[in-house]
């Protein structure tokens, strides 16, 4: 019997020890087959995932961001411990002792999905949905699972607990747009990780399960649900006490994004500075800096992380916006009434009143509202804003109704823009009383576009930019920084610039009289008119920019030259392709706003030119410096020419075309400038710390309108703008350079570079012959 036994217990036992090596070879061959082309964990550990790259503004505001996935990167440290709490109780509970597999979380579920007869629950730990989030691809789930967990335990040897949980916390995607957990927290409740309450925590820890599903914008009784299974949870496991259990529970949840920079303030601007980044991030443009970055272009732009410090002035490109659009709004009323956005059929009243309720910003008079017309008399018409009654009196829409009869402009169900009128308007739609009707005022969008660019002399800091009426979907031609057209009279400084030192002064006698000019190529006869037809005879050259004579500005181009001219401008920093035509004198080459701009600062400076300068400074993701911008400086023109400039320029705003300038109090240079036909409308202007121009024409050019030139149509936003912020700087004279004497000829004191004033040998009497002489009495006492 026991030899029996024995031989029993022997059998079993070889059996088992077969067994087991059978077992183990089976294992071994299944691990062997599944490490088969294991991708390398250091991947993870080299974790660079698309970050969102931040713009800031001049004073540290964020202006907006580029991203192809909206992630911002936060260290461990930085996310509250009940944050990584309600993640570990969602997803994980035994993360800090299992060692990248949880066996005892493995066999619950297998208990609980068998018992239900379907997969129900899962037991993926973190460690290995990081593993299949970053390593593996889609295959067979049996496969991918075996590696899965190989993986993971090989991951949590390599790195430790707290780099495996920071990794998936900003990489794990959690709905709505939202990668990692400070964007989730952006997205769902406006606010940082770390101002997170429990309750909050647990709605964005309850969504990696099932991020669409989940969501509490899309489906707030599931996600309820999961936020109460997640606290129920971290109560459990004694994370939380009852008090806060209890408190997380009840507490009311408030669903809100933060709001997106750049949107609202300085879009134009933002576009601006991804353009140019895009461009200095280049691969050819990087290795040629010597910068070594993982990416290049479009995509570092958007994926790496980086910190981009702009000249963006809040101030100044808030104010800059606001005149831009007022200005064309003034421009358009000038035009008068073009028809309504469209007339209803009766059918359709109902739903659209239901479509077109009046927003928040409506309310703040910081944008307009469409209304429908319900009735309309000789004094004003009656509309609706969705449920809102509304009055347009006549005072509000004279300029649609010359006749002074609104029932001659607007007809009943006329769709129509309206902005919020009277002292006493109300603050939001719930002050609006059930009988109340609001006053109202009529609007019209504007055909016409704009543009607006401010660049501070000293630094060319680009500190405001406006590339049109509304940055939108329809409308992101920048026309600042994309727009060239012809300058018109704005052009002229750069050839009164170049006539100083070439031989000519402030005080030369111009004839303003007919000019007849032959082309020698072509033999074409062109005959310049001076805008209002009229000349003035013999007059000082200060004089001839003042009045902006076309005569007197061939006159002086024939005597000096074209390449003289093109000389000049390309000096100052005009980047264009000139012709070596005559009618260039005039401002007939195409040029960009922000160009010409730029072109008058050395007239401000000393002579000095500076180069618009958008980014200032770029830094990595974690801080580091990639680049920074300093002033580019460069000499352009001499001191005394930059002066004398900015003092003929001076003589245009306090006696000339730019008079309308004069109210800001300042010395101030400015030219204004109007194209042939009146196509476009220009003014630059300058004090020796700001520089701004402004640009007004239709995208397909066409007339402005008679009299819309660049004094009436263009300085008025000039003037709105520099209202705003004249304040940030003192009144500075332009200072005097060494070699300048003044001197009084023809009724006027001028400067002139020493040796060539009235009185010394170098002086220039008279350029030009007469033919007509219309008006010569501020010159009787030079001839």
């Amino acid at each position: 019997m026991k030899i029996r036994f024995r031989r029993v217990l022997l059998a079993c036992l070889i059996l088992g020890l077969v067994l087991t090596a059978v077992g183990s070879a089976i294992g071994a061959a299944i691990y062997m087959w599944a490490a088969q082309d294991l991708p390398n964990i250091q991947r993870i550990s080299d974790y660079k995932p698309p970050l969102v790259t931040t713009v800031y503004a001049r004073d540290g505001s964020i202006m907006g961001y580029f991203y192809s996935q909206r992630r911002f990167l936060v260290a461990i440290d930085e996310v509250p411990e009940h944050v990584r709490l309600a993640f570990l109780a969602a997803e994980d509970d035994n993360f800090y002792s299992h060692q990248g597999v949880d066996p005892i979380a493995m066999f619950r579920a297998f208990i609980r999905n068998l018992e239900a007869g379907k997969i129900k629950e899962g037991a993926s730990t973190i460690t290995q949905q990081l593993v299949k989030a970053l390593l593996l691809d889609e295959k067979k789930e049996y496969e991918r699972k075996l590696k899965e967990m190989i993986l993971a335990y090989r991951l949590e040897k390599y790195l430790t607990k707290d780099e495996i949980l920071t990794i998936y916390l900003n990489h794990i995607y959690l709905g709505n747009g939202a990668y990692g957990v400070e964007a989730a927290a952006r997205t769902y409740f406006g606010k940082h990780i770390g101002e997170l309450t429990i309750a909050e925590a647990a709605v964005i820890a309850g969504l990696p399960k099932a991020p669409s599903s989940l969501n509490p914008y899309n489906n707030p009784d599931r996600s309820r649900e999961r936020q109460e299974y997640v606290l129920g949870r971290m109560h459990t496991l004694g994370w939380i006490s009852n008090d806060e259990y209890q408190t997380a529970l009840a507490q009311q949840l408030n669903l809100q994004s933060m709001e997106e920079p750049g949107l609202k303030v300085g879009a134009w601007y933002l576009e601006e500075v991804r353009r140019e980044l895009e461009a200095y991030m280049s691969e050819d443009n990087l290795r040629r800096e010597g910068i070594n970055l993982d990416r290049y272009g479009e995509d570092a732009v958007r994926e790496s992380g980086l910190h981009v410090f702009t000249a963006m002035d809040p101030v100044h490109q808030k104010a800059a916006e606001a005149a831009v659009r007022q200005n064309l709004i003034d421009y358009t009323h000038r035009q008068g009434w073009k028809g309504p956005v469209e007339t209803l059929e009766p059918e359709q009243l109902a739903a659209f009143l239901s479509e077109n309720q009046p927003s928040e910003e409506f309310f703040s008079k910081t944008a307009w509202a469409k209304a429908v017309v319900t009735s309309v008399e000789k004094e004003g018409a009656a509309v609706r804003l969705g449920s809102i009654a509304g009055h347009i009196p006549l005072k509000n829409m004279k300029w649609a109704a010359p006749s002074g009869n609104a029932a001659k402009t607007l007809n009943e169900n006329d769709v129509v823009w309206v902005s919020l009128a009277g002292e006493q308007a109300p603050a939001g739609i719930e002050e609006v009383a059930p009988d109340q009707a609001l006053e109202l005022a009529l609007e019209q969008i504007p055909e016409a576009q704009s543009a607006l660019v401010s660049i501070e002399v000293d630094s060319g800091d680009v500190v405001a930019l406006v590339g049109g009426y509304e940055f939108n979907y329809h409308n992101q031609f920048n026309r600042a920084v994309q727009a060239r057209r012809q300058p018109g009279s704005s052009f002229k400084p750069i050839v009164y610039s170049a006539a100083i030192d070439n031989g000519l002064t402030a005080g030369t006698v111009v004839y303003d009289t007919p000019v007849v000019h032959v082309d020698p190529g072509s033999g074409k006869v062109w005959i310049p008119k001076n805008y209002d037809g009229k000349f003035s005879g013999p007059i000082l050259l200060a004089t001839a920019l003042r009045r902006s004579k076309n005569a007197c500005t061939v006159r002086i181009a024939q005597q000096i030259g074209v390449p003289a001219i093109i000389d000049r401008a390309y000096a100052l920093g005009i980047d264009a392709k000139f012709q070596s035509v005559m009618s260039i004198s005039l401002g007939v080459t195409e040029v960009t706003p922000l160009n010409l701009t730029q072109a008058y600062i050395p007239f401000a400076r000393g002579g000095t030119a500076v180069e618009p300068r958008f980014i200032t400074a770029i830094k990595n993701a974690w801080g580091e410096d990639v680049a920074v911008f300093p002033p580019q400086v460069r000499e352009a023109i001499s001191p005394q020419n930059a002066y004398i400039m900015s003092q003929l320029l001076e003589g245009v705003v306090q006696a000339g075309t730019g008079a309308r300038a004069r109210e800001l109090g300042k010395p101030m240079g400015g030219k204004t400038g109007t194209s042939n036909d009146e196509h476009d409308a220009w003014f630059i202007g300058f004090t020796p710390h700001l520089a701004t121009g402004v640009f007004v024409g239709y995208d397909t050019p066409k007339k402005l309108g008679r009299g819309e030139t660049g004094g009436r149509t263009a300085l008025p936003a000039f003037v709105m703008y520099r209202e705003k912020v004249e304040q940030l700087y003192p009144a500075d004279p332009f200072p005097v350079p060494e070699g300048i004497v003044m001197a009084s000829t023809g009724g006027l004191t001028l400067p002139f570079v020493e040796g060539s004033q009235p009185g010394s040998g170098g002086f220039i009497t008279g350029l030009g012959a007469p033919v007509a002489n219309d008006n010569t009495d501020d010159l009787k006492e030079l001839f």
